[in-house]
């Protein structure tokens, strides 16, 4: 019947439509496909630093207990530290201890072969900011609405040594009656950064203040010059009560802060590939809140501690960390709970994960995400043979039966009932079931999204080869050889199926390996992997039923 024909081209437009769809929800702005020069880290005038007289409009986390006393005086500069790990260069601004800069040296901004250079996560510039503050707020704190402090620091340099496996460096400040040091921790492999903070109350007070960290961000997109041609989620996200892994978006934040108390929980930055996210200690009740400075483009991602007390002539210490770099799950996955949904899989996660582990675990083996790729569809193919086979066979018996359906179509074509009533009866007589051959593709679709979005969020794919001209599979083919490939093979396929009755559904079944050439010309190169070798499977596995039944009917013939 037709109208099956209709419910199978349905499907395959319902795919085609979600990857157009999330293509163009993820489409990079043409600048953003060449690189530029990376900006020296910006040092700004005390003139631009927050001096509010409302905690609205306050960069601070407002604290009741804050009074509004000046603990340092204005300064006219500030001093930049350069730490050097094996995995990422740190920049440190000492006043006030704010993470200004991260370049990951292990991923670069575009391939090495084009010049490509350490991939500025965040960076402080006249054009752009997002940086990482902490500090400390409260009665003894050490950040004010009229300034924050100037530690300081025994060098402008630290690097970690090969052979050392941490380093830390020390930011000092002397208050009235209290010494503190703020500690950032580095270790070898690790993007971790630890931030501490030990107090030495030598008073006769009890030292009282409480840990902030936020992420300070303007909405401008990342420059992104390998990605195909897309950019997934741009925005925050965060554990919640209600929800493990919660996104907000700029415009979200923009209508109305969101604020959340939860212990221990993690707050994050997302964006393709990478993300930036504090982390407080998980035994402890913390306050998040996400908001935006009014009248400004400036949006702040951050939580508050427990209150600190330092009993007098005593030590304390509170401890966060901070997590720069790329969204690794595994690694996400062991630093706080949940922070691997960062990784976002979409609505078939449960699905995608067990994908991207089978992948990585064929990666692992072979030592080539192409390859990964391709066995990784071989094995998927190899499981749902099953129904796919099935799908084959009923199309191939559909086939034999275009003759007799064109017969029918010339005798009944005027009169629709009674062609659907003929129809009906040959697929009765026949042991036919029109339905065969489109419920399987059905049960295939949440396999093939999930794969797609397996190969569109993994960072373990950016920049890796395959072989002869594909040098990045996470960017589109520089030739277009695998799209044309893949073209031609949905042509061979349709060749080796029956085509509909309708004239109409015949042309747009016609259409579509030209339609599909064209949307995979801008996508990376890994997704077309996968769906050339797909349909290549799929012919070998048509040509083999067919084969059968043929096999079938000359036996049956003989008898």
């Amino acid at each position: 019947m037709d109208w099956m024909k209709t419910l199978n081209i349905t499907a395959i437009g319902i795919v085609a439509w979600l990857l157009v769809v999330e293509w163009n929800q993820f489409q990079d702005r043409s600048a953003a496909q060449q690189s530029t020069p990376r900006a020296e880290v910006y040092i700004p005038d005390m003139a631009e630093l927050p001096a509010a007289q409302s905690n609205e409009l306050s960069e601070l986390p407002a604290v009741i207990d804050a009074p509004a006393r000046a603990i340092i005086e204005q300064i006219a500069d500030t001093r930049l530290v350069t730490v050097t790990t094996d995995v990422f260069e740190v920049v440190i601004d000492t006043l006030g201890g704010d993470i200004v800069q991260v370049n990951l040296l292990k991923h670069l901004d575009k391939m090495r072969e084009d010049d490509g250079q350490p991939f500025s996560l965040l960076t402080r510039s006249k054009e752009n900011e997002y940086i990482a503050q902490s500090g400390l707020i409260g009665r003894n704190g050490t950040d004010k609405r009229e300034g924050r402090a100037l530690y300081s620091v025994s060098s402008s340099s630290f690097s970690l040594n090969p052979g050392d496996q941490t380093l830390a460096v020390d930011l000092r400040l002397e208050q009235d009656h209290a010494s503190l040091i703020k500690r950032f921790s580095f270790s070898a492999g690790s993007y971790v950064i630890g931030v501490d903070y030990d107090i030495n109350n030598t008073g006769s007070e009890p030292w009282e203040a409480t840990f902030y960290g936020q992420i300070k961000r303007d909405s401008h997109e990342p420059l992104v010059t390998s990605s195909g041609g897309i950019q997934p989620y741009l925005g925050a996200a965060i554990r919640e009560k209600e929800k493990n892994f919660a996104k907000h978006s700029f415009s979200d934040i923009e209508d109305e802060a969101i604020k959340e108390e939860i212990q221990g929980g993690w707050v994050a930055m997302v964006q393709h590939y990478f993300i930036s996210a504090w982390i407080p200690p998980a035994d402890q009740q913390n306050s998040f809140s996400l908001r935006k400075l009014t009248g400004q483009d400036v949006y702040l991602l951050g939580f508050t501690g427990e209150k600190m007390v330092v009993p007098a002539a005593s030590s304390g210490r509170y401890s966060a960390q901070f997590y720069v770099g790329p969204k690794n799950q595994q690694k996400l996955e062991a630093l706080a709970p949940y922070l691997d949904l960062t990784v976002d899989y979409g609505f078939l996660w449960m699905l995608a994960k067990p994908i991207f582990a089978a992948m990585k675990f064929i990666h692992d083996v072979v030592g080539n995400w192409g390859w990964a790729i391709i066995l990784l569809t071989i094995g998927i193919k190899m499981l749902l043979y099953p129904l796919s086979a099935a799908s084959l066979r009923s199309m191939a018996k559909m086939r034999s039966l275009q003759p007799k359906m064109e017969r029918l179509k010339e005798t009944y074509g005027d009169d629709r009932q009674k062609m659907s009533q003929e129809l009906m009866a040959l697929y009765k007589k026949e042991k036919v079931n029109p339905a065969g051959g489109c419920l399987p593709m059905l049960l295939q679709m949440p396999v093939f999204l999930a794969l797609y979005w397996v190969l569109l969020e993994s960072v373990e794919i950016r920049h890796s080869p395959w072989i002869f001209w594909i040098h990045d599979l996470s960017a589109k083919d520089p030739y277009f050889i695998l799209p044309l490939v893949m073209g031609a093979s949905m042509l061979l396929m349709q060749k080796m199926q029956p085509m509909p009755t309708d004239p109409t559904q015949a042309m747009v079944m016609k259409a579509m390996p030209i339609a599909f050439t064209f949307f995979f010309m801008i996508f990376p190169s890994g997704l077309v992997l996968y769906w050339t070798v797909n349909n290549l499977l799929s012919m070998l596995q048509q040509w083999y039923v067919n084969r059968q039944l043929e096999a079938s009917t000359s036996s049956a013939g003989k008898k």
